[in-house]
């Protein structure tokens, strides 16, 4: 006997996945790298990160290079 599945963690994923997409598609690299570290600062993880780190989110914001960040494979 299958059971109904409440929560689609694939499905959901993807979703989330588009929505991102949908707001850096036209975005520069360095736009993207901004959008993400807003993301990060106002995420739920945020304030736990600057705890880690002894150090607001916002600090952190300033003291993160972008030469330390990956390389976005759509963008050389």
């Amino acid at each position: 006997m299958k059971t109904e599945k409440g929560f689609h963690c694939v499905e959901f994923k993807h979703e989330a996945q588009m929505q991102i997409y949908k707001e850096i598609k036209d975005m520069t690299p360095e736009q993207e790298i901004e959008y993400f570290r807003r993301r990060v600062e106002t995420g739920v993880l945020g304030k736990l990160w600057g705890k880690l780190h002894g150090e607001s989110a916002a600090e952190g914001r300033h003291n993160m290079t972008t030469s330390s960040l990956p390389h976005h494979p759509h963008h050389p």
